[in-house]
């Protein structure tokens, strides 16, 4: 069995890829990197190391050839460019024959009108439709995205949120990494869907933990979305930019990511990280 992972480089791809190689035999690995040159410690370690590009779709075809699995990790950039990339590297796989596509997407990914999701609803639908067996990974939010706010927060003393009350099932990169590649790692895959979440918590929550682990006093400050949207411009950000932002934190807001599923305590066989035990172990300062 030949199992490649795209985006490698990438923080998420990085991790999983490392949680791989404990559970399989490195020539079973392969990862797809637009810069072989960055996965140079990969291939030191005997893992094969492709070049691809999902900006490249001719050329997608051969690094995907002979693969018995696949893990499809989403891409930066905007909406359309990712519905692009996606669609390329889909199309990709199924002309190289791959075995089994999988894919990360966002949790409640066909419903959910959280604007990020739509280009999930998307690529989902179309590696179904490829008739290929597939297996989708739908992440929660990420305790990383929370920890440049939390520093500041730690320096200020003040949180700003425009979420309000809206609970999100924040996980740690490492806890969505380590059940990726236990399921990926099984001889056979039979569930489709995996909803990853922690326990959603709002971000009153998250700043009562931070306060108690730091032994802090940070005070949250309520904004409305015109305060947040007139805060964002005032950075200099761009008015497209400014609204993607804004449309994020509504959905925030609105609980799009209120996802009760115990699918990654099951995988991981025990809880994940909570709040408390990602704040001690990383660097606050």
């Amino acid at each position: 069995m030949t199992l490649l992972i795209t985006g490698a480089t990438g923080d998420l791809g990085a991790r999983i890829i490392n949680q791989l190689s404990k559970l399989l035999p490195n020539e079973l690995l392969a990862v797809s990197v637009r810069n072989p040159e960055k996965a140079s410690d990969l291939a030191a370690a005997g893992i094969e190391v492709r070049q691809g590009d999902f900006d490249d779709p001719a050329h997608l075809e051969q690094t995907f050839a002979a693969v018995d699995r696949l893990l499809i990790i989403s891409t930066d950039g905007s909406t359309e460019e990712r519905i692009r990339q996606h669609g390329q590297a889909i199309e990709a796989a199924k002309k190289a024959n791959v075995g089994f596509i999988a894919y990360t997407s966002v949790v409640n990914a066909q419903e959910s009108t959280l604007n990020l999701a739509e280009v999930h609803a998307y690529t989902e639908k179309k590696i179904a439709a490829t008739g290929i067996p597939y297996v989708f990974f739908r992440n929660n939010w990420y305790l990383e995205n929370e920890e440049t706010a939390i520093k500041t927060a730690l320096q200020t003393g003040v949180w700003q949120t425009v979420i309000w009350e809206g609970k999100i099932g924040w996980a740690a990169k490492q806890d969505y990494a380590e059940a990726i590649a236990t399921v990926l790692s099984q001889e056979k895959i039979d569930q489709q869907i995996y909803e990853f979440s922690g326990n959603p918590l709002s971000q009153s929550d998250l700043i009562n933990q931070v306060n108690e682990v730091q032994q802090a006093n940070i005070v949250i400050e309520q904004l409305a979305e015109k305060e947040y949207i007139a805060q964002l411009q005032s950075f200099g950000i761009d008015e497209a930019t400014v609204a993607f932002i804004a449309n994020i934190q509504k959905g925030l807001r609105e609980n799009q990511l209120n996802v009760v599923s115990d699918d990654l305590t099951q995988v991981l066989k025990r809880p994940p990280l909570t709040i408390s035990e990602f704040l001690g172990s990383i660097d606050l300062t």
